[in-house]
């Protein structure tokens, strides 16, 4: 069974910086493309950054040069550092992981930017 753990979200002020982290086993991380989705109330769920098994990554126009992905293999850690955030970047973010064409969800993290 594939887990994913998400943690790193909170509150911040716009302009401030979170890191968020999504964990699973080292089997899964070892094969799996993965990302990091957002909904916020009242819309749709969207991709905000991908990151392939490989490392090629890619960005929604929204978060492309402020929010980076990565993969830390040291701790099968995925991580989205995100920078100068915005009030519109208020969302439940979800990690997201693709094996072998099934595709798996975490639980979700609140990122809240407020004033």
């Amino acid at each position: 069974q594939v887990q994913l753990e998400e943690s790193g979200g909170g509150s911040v002020q716009p302009g401030g910086s979170l890191r968020l982290s999504c964990a699973t086993s080292e089997s899964v991380f070892r094969v799996a493309d993965m990302g990091w989705y957002r909904q916020a109330p009242g819309k749709q769920r969207e991709l905000a950054a991908y990151i392939s098994r490989g490392g090629e990554t890619n960005y929604a126009p929204s978060v492309k040069d402020r929010f980076f992905i990565s993969r830390d293999k040291a701790d099968n850690l995925v991580r989205l550092q995100m920078n100068s955030l915005k009030v519109e970047d208020t969302a439940v973010y979800y990690c997201k992981a693709w094996v072998n064409g099934d595709d798996y969800w975490g639980q979700g993290t609140q990122v809240t930017v407020s004033s």
